[in-house]
């Protein structure tokens, strides 16, 4: 997930309250008492908020852990785990190329505002992405559609690739058939991410009435993706209402949903962005459960009785250069010595839950692809001298970004980890200017327009592929790098064509060997994200993809 997934995410324009008043939830919710019995909803703290009721205009994780609740892919990925299996396609195939995809349908499907299913509404959708106009042709608003299948049916900038989509066909109710004009490493498995999860006919039609606007570094959100009403998927709940001064969004259970029935009638996620506040909510009793515990409760939750378990490690946190934004980043020798100068084994013992993994490339090892003959920077705080003074930057100055009032499951606690980078750069003799941003919406805004020199970011892979991880930063140019490498982005590409399973992981690793070579960015760590449920609760399968389906949700 892009910070998600997420790979630089979009977050509201709209300032959200900062300051968190946890209450309990209400009456509905506490029936019953400790025991559980009878309560009707169910209340997770999440860290941050999300950025859009639609999933396709997002990019973060806090709005896909909600959006995944309502709205189905065609594709899912198993209960803890990292395999597809089918979603609203019960099957799935492609021709030997790799360029036609034909999906078998579940049938008796119907949309929460009575829409029924098919594959009309499968090839509407997709056609909806494709032809995008005016702001929603940014990055800002179709990343992942830009990532996945590149430009739209008519490009409004010039610098947008051409489309891989090439049409969508209902060959009959209950068949789908997309094309597109190249193999990409990207299908199958965008088919199963949330920003493509299917809307019904009538939240299409009503979607295409309203605009977004991306101006610079101003974002505006349509109006119908800031608030329930006209959205509509096929969900085991569907949205109820989106509370932004008490930042919460409640989800209800959608008696004609397809398959399994959600346990719980309510479902709320509550924003509590610091983990001392969230562990404090659960051990009240205020909420059911929260993500993203801190190390250091894990042992103390445990104790006393509460349920934490943690996600195998499928996640990336790296710090990242904007090259253009500071002229001296475009030099190997600075962006080595940088990379010489940071102690990743420090971060991973003192900030990292057990389990945590030191990072020497942009992709965990439990992924196909992972190279054991990468160029490798260990931490040596003279060579980082001697690299700087080697390239005229003994005095080099960087505006370093983090973020605030946010918890990811990469960076479990981002101002401790920048005081540590922050540190280790200043021993080497760097000068850093801290820039502290919340994180809804100034940090990410500013990482993704370039606005930062260095800054702290990460991503949780979407599904199990190389490109999934590689391909979202180093495919092509991005301002949030700054890093044009013709090497890098020939070698990242030319994997993801490759349609041999064996021979594409020959590629990746190559790939890896040339991104590390020149290192565009440091990836610092790997960590395995806890998430914490009530005494009471029957928790969902954790799953290392952070894809918690909470219709499995129930009190004991």
């Amino acid at each position: 997930m892009r910070i998600l997934k997420s790979r630089g995410a979009r977050m509201a324009t709209a300032a959200v309250a900062a300051t968190l008043v946890v209450t309990a939830c209400g009456s509905d919710r506490d029936k019953g008492g400790d025991e559980g019995k009878g309560k009707d909803t169910f209340v997770f703290g999440a860290p941050g908020d999300p950025s859009s009721l639609d999933p396709s205009l997002a990019s973060d994780g806090e709005t896909f852990r909600v959006t995944r609740q309502a709205f189905e892919a065609l594709i899912e990925h198993e209960p803890g785990g990292t395999k597809m299996v089918g979603g609203l396609a019960e099957k799935w195939s492609s021709d030997a190329t790799g360029k036609v995809w034909t999906f078998n349908l579940r049938k008796g499907v119907e949309f929460h505002d009575g829409d029924k299913f098919n594959a009309a509404a499968v090839c509407a959708n997709y056609d909806h992405w494709y032809n995008l106009k005016g702001g929603y042709q940014s990055s800002a608003f179709s990343e992942y559609w830009q990532y996945m299948f590149g430009g739209f049916a008519k490009n409004e900038d010039p610098e947008l690739p051409k489309s891989n989509y090439k049409s969508c066909t209902a060959k009959d109710e209950n068949t789908a058939v997309i094309e597109v004009n190249e193999a990409s490493a990207n299908l199958p498995g965008a088919f199963s991410l949330a920003p493509f999860a299917i809307h019904s006919p009538k939240s299409l039609k009503e979607m295409d009435k309203q605009q977004a606007t991306a101006e610079g570094d101003a974002i505006t959100y349509p109006e119908y993706s800031q608030k329930p009403g006209i959205l509509a998927g096929t969900g085991p709940y569907k949205l109820k209402s989106w509370n932004k001064g008490n930042k919460e969004i409640t989800l209800e259970a959608f008696d004609g949903y397809w398959g399994d029935k959600a346990k719980v009638k309510n479902l709320v996620f509550r924003t509590i962005d610091t983990e001392d506040g969230r562990r404090q909510a659960l051990q009240a009793g205020d909420i059911d459960g929260y993500d993203l515990v801190a190390p250091a409760d894990v042992k103390t939750l445990e104790q006393a009785g509460f349920q934490v378990p943690t996600r195998d490690v499928f996640n990336l946190l790296y710090l990242g250069f904007t090259q253009e934004k500071n002229k001296a980043l475009e030099k190997l020798e600075v962006r080595q010595a940088i990379s010489h100068a940071i102690n990743r084994e420090s971060i991973v013992k003192t900030q990292l839950p057990e389990g945590g993994k030191v990072a020497n490339q942009f992709m965990p090892d439990t992924v196909a692809g992972f190279s054991d003959k990468v160029t490798e920077y260990a931490f040596d705080t003279d060579k980082a001298k001697s690299l700087l003074k080697d390239a005229g930057e003994s005095g080099l100055k960087l505006n370093f970004c983090y973020p605030t009032e946010v918890t990811r499951p990469y960076m479990p606690a981002p101002q401790d980890i920048f005081e540590s980078v922050k540190s280790d750069l200043e021993k080497a003799g760097v000068k850093v200017n801290p820039k502290p941003m919340k994180w809804n919406p100034d940090y990410l805004d500013a990482t993704k327009t370039g606005a930062c020199d260095a800054y702290l970011l990460g991503w949780t892979g979407d599904f199990n592929d190389g490109f999934n991880f590689i391909g979202t930063w180093f495919a092509k140019y991005d301002k949030q790098w700054g890093f044009k490498n013709d090497k890098v982005f020939d070698a990242v590409n030319a994997s993801s064509k490759v349609v041999d399973p064996a021979g594409r992981v020959d590629a990746y690793k190559a790939a890896n060997e040339a991104i590390m070579e020149f290192i565009p960015g440091v990836p610092i760590s790997h960590s395995p994200p806890s998430i914490a449920f009530g005494k009471n609760v029957n928790p969902p399968k954790v799953s290392p993809l952070t894809q918690e389906n909470f219709a499995e949700v129930s009190f004991k």
